[in-house]
């Protein structure tokens, strides 16, 4: 592969993953700060609104990061990939000017609004800015996963007189099938990130011995949320976006089980792929269950890679494959982690039980690991095609751009971002530090006068 294509792809995927882990956070988040001021709301529990104050306060830092570590990201098209922004601009211009011109501008301009409007709006308005908060995030998510959806499975496109494409039918961009499924699957892996946080700062606080009260109530909505979200992510949405590989791009679904023969396929849980033999080193399989959940017939046979051109091959099987059994492999283990603290909590014995406490307190990486790999499948696997049977990505890149100067502003951009990163933390340990009364104490007190009428009603 030439040098500068590569060095284009890993600033690009640098730039891409570093951005993802904070709309990861906010959007993971989202569901969960409204969750817990309908709580509040129902119970006329101020405890839950005051979780769900803290959580705002951490939604709108990472909301802060996202934006920043954003922005470049999108000039990357200009200036990395200037013949692909020529190609397709006409498609995805579309979809990343309506996240731009109607989800940002809906999700920042209420988050406002819910952090510092409390006091001087009803309980109800109150509530709904936190819904208008929600749905702006994850209709933002929607436009971005529709962008990718084009680039894996493209539709609604005509090619015009200089070869670039047009867009042919909005609502057939919208309504792309790869992005019904993509989006699902995406959506429940973020908010699996927005659960094992919430319940890992619980697990905190509760063996600290700070902030308990809240400690549980954490523990709570992140567990009950993590149940609900694990399965989600494991069950309908990950298998609907496997059909979607064995409908759309069935050489990448067999790259990604190293299936290199047409044959009834098991199912690999561990295993090494020897590309060179065409074989999988060690393996350990369930038999026939890959056929199975891929058809719904146990002796089916599913197509392997050896049937299609090599040329057409993902450029990195292993890293592809292992990718893949990353992200399922720690899904099975999330899964697994909050049934058994379901299980906990509804004994009423998981404020005691120190070990699974631990447990949840120390998981909270995973969900990030996860996504970025689960991010990398769907990445590495569209290779060589940058747009998926359209345009290859040694196309799409800026010619002029040389790979000196591509690793230039690389390594400018990671030494920028390690210290977005340090400064990330130092502010959200602050605020952990301080616990949701410190929250509390910072929500302005109402004005006189006209205000009076507005804080009696809450």
């Amino acid at each position: 592969m030439d040098s500068a294509v590569l060095i284009h792809r890993l600033h690009f995927a640098f730039t891409v993953t570093f951005h993802y882990l904070f709309p990861q956070l906010t959007m993971g988040l989202a569901p969960l700060v409204v969750a817990l001021k309908s709580i509040g709301l129902w119970k006329n529990d101020d405890r839950y609104n005051r979780a769900a104050r803290f959580w705002a306060k951490i939604f709108g830092i990472s909301f802060v990061f996202g934006v920043v570590t954003g922005i470049p990201m999108e000039f990357q098209f200009g200036t990395n990939w200037s013949h692909f922004s020529r190609f397709a601009g006409g498609v995805i211009g579309q979809t990343l000017a309506m996240e731009g011109t109607f989800a940002f501008f809906l999700e920042s301009a209420f988050l406002g609004l819910f952090l510092y409007g409390e006091k001087r709006l009803s309980k109800i308005a109150h509530w709904w800015t936190g819904m208008a908060v929600f749905f702006g995030s994850w209709l933002s998510g929607y436009f971005i996963v529709a962008t990718d959806a084009w680039m894996q499975h493209p539709v609604a496109y005509r090619m015009a007189a200089d070869n670039s494409v047009t867009l042919s039918s909005f609502w057939g961009l919208i309504l792309n099938p790869w992005a019904i499924w993509q989006y699902a699957h995406n959506m429940a892996g973020a908010a699996v990130t927005g659960a094992f946080v919430m319940a890992a700062l619980g697990a905190y606080y509760v063996l600290s011995e700070k902030h308990v009260e809240q400690g549980k109530i954490f523990l709570k909505v992140g567990v009950v949320s993590g149940i609900l979200f694990s399965l989600l992510v494991i069950g309908p949405t990950g298998d609907g976006q496997g059909r979607n590989l064995a409908d759309y791009q069935p050489a990448t679904l067999a790259a990604m089980e190293a299936h290199f023969d047409t044959k009834t396929a098991d199912l690999v849980i561990l295993g090494q792929p020897n590309v060179e033999t065409k074989t999988i080193d060690n393996p350990l399989v369930v038999p026939h269950a890959l056929s199975f959940l891929v058809s719904r017939d146990w002796n089916s046979k599913l197509r392997g890679l050896s049937s299609f051109p090599e040329s057409e091959w993902p450029t990195n099987i292993a890293l592809l494959y292992y990718s893949y059994h990353i992200m399922v492999g720690l899904g099975t283990i999330f899964m697994l982690v909050m049934l058994i603290s379901g299980i906990q909590l509804w004994r009423n014995k998981l404020h005691e039980t120190k070990w699974l406490l631990w447990i949840l307190l120390l998981s909270f990486p995973l969900p990030y690991i996860a996504n970025t790999a689960g991010w990398m499948t769907a990445e590495i696997g569209r290779q060589p095609y940058l747009v998926y049977g359209l345009m290859r990505t040694a196309d799409g890149f800026s010619k002029s751009v040389s790979a000196a100067n591509a690793w230039f502003t690389l390594l400018g951009f990671m030494g920028m971002y390690t210290m977005l990163a340090a400064l990330f933390l130092f502010l959200v340990q602050r605020e952990i530090g301080h616990g949701p009364e410190f929250v509390e104490s910072l929500v302005p007190a109402p004005a006189k006068g006209g205000n009076a009428t507005a804080a009696g009603r809450n």
